[in-house]
């Protein structure tokens, strides 16, 4: 067996000499090739690739293409990926050795979603690696971990007004405009730090996301937010670059990468659970308003960029008027049969 695929040879003819021991020292010798890289059976890789050495090609061509979320990449493949998989053939990994990973990560203490964090990553890897020809082929499926439906915080009136008027008094420059992109459009957090003002279309007043989660959209935008955008990009050296451009020179992505910090600190000064609310609260608040609405789901999805209807779905439990308007109905019966 070489690579789990089963190699015939003819080694030679009993009228030549040729023995069972013979051919058991022979094959042995065959085997210590294969391990050490020097047989010529079968043609193609000689050696297998292990994790280890994957994880540290991964982490370069990432680094040389600008990879996305390195900064929780990088940790997450040196402290827990790679010393577990470390020497583990990549070609011979399976779903039993990622289901051994997971449950050791869970017997830890950690919760599914960090483990499933982990375990995108490694799906990550293997597909990168098979798609610039690295490895053959992915060698399993990576199975994801049921998570419990967490809760969604959605913002009210005061709180939006607070964090609008916290964020335009930080020292970040950006964050106000952040704040204003995140209540308007429901776009993720690297979506809106990654926008640019060239791939906006003025007049139909959308914007061009290349690389979103669930691939590329044309994003809608309001009309308040345009006139924002306008004005922005009248004081901008570079009126068609980032518009969220990086603040050192040392950046190379030469964009701004995350604003969490300085969301925190405007979230904090506005009187908020900073452990509560994060940026993403604001796409939360903006889907939460826009079926308040009663904006067609397809719609919904259509301007928040999910990859199915039923993630849309999770928003109706949150908010939903016919459901209010049914237990207020039922409230009524039940206090005319008690009078």
């Amino acid at each position: 067996m070489h690579h789990r695929k089963r190699v015939h040879r003819v080694l030679g003819l009993t009228s030549d000499g040729w023995t069972i021991k013979k051919c058991e020292a022979r094959m042995e010798a065959l085997k210590a090739d294969i391990l050490f890289g020097t047989s010529s059976l079968p043609v193609g890789r000689k050696t297998q690739v292990r994790f280890g050495e994957l994880a540290e090609w991964y982490l370069l061509e990432m680094e040389a293409t600008n990879g996305k979320n390195m900064m929780s990449k990088r940790p997450q493949i040196e402290r827990r990926l790679k010393p577990y998989f470390a020497d583990q053939a990549v070609e011979a990994l399976s779903e039993e050795h990622v289901g051994r990973y997971a449950r050791s990560r869970l017997d830890e203490g950690l919760s599914s979603a960090t483990v499933n964090r982990d375990l995108a990553t490694l799906s990550h890897i293997l597909t990168t690696a098979a798609r610039r020809k690295r490895i053959a082929r992915v060698p399993c499926r990576v199975p994801k971990l049921d998570e419990p439906q967490g809760r969604i915080v959605t913002l009210e009136d005061d709180q939006i007004a607070a964090l609008r008027q916290a964020a335009i008094q930080d020292p970040h420059p950006d964050l106000w405009l952040f704040v204003e992109f995140g209540l308007n459009t429901a776009m993720r957090h690297s979506e809106i730090t990654s926008a640019r003002f060239d791939q906006i279309d003025w007049t139909t007043r959308r914007l061009f996301i290349p690389d979103a989660k669930a691939g590329m959209r044309h994003q809608p935008l309001t009309a308040n937010l345009i006139a924002v955008l306008k004005r922005v990009r009248g004081e901008r050296e570079d009126p068609d670059g980032w518009i969220f451009p990086a603040r050192h020179s040392r950046s190379k992505s030469k964009h701004t990468v995350k604003i969490s910090k300085a969301f925190q600190r405007a979230v904090i000064a506005a009187g908020l659970n900073p452990k509560v609310v994060t940026p993403h609260v604001m796409r939360h608040t903006a889907i939460t308003r826009l079926i308040e609405q009663g904006v067609p789901l397809a719609t919904v999805q259509q301007i928040s960029g999910h990859k199915t209807i039923q993630m849309v779905l999770r928003y109706t439990h949150v908010s939903n008027p016919h459901v209010d308007d049914a237990m207020n109905a039922l409230e009524r019966t039940l206090r005319q049969n008690t009078a």
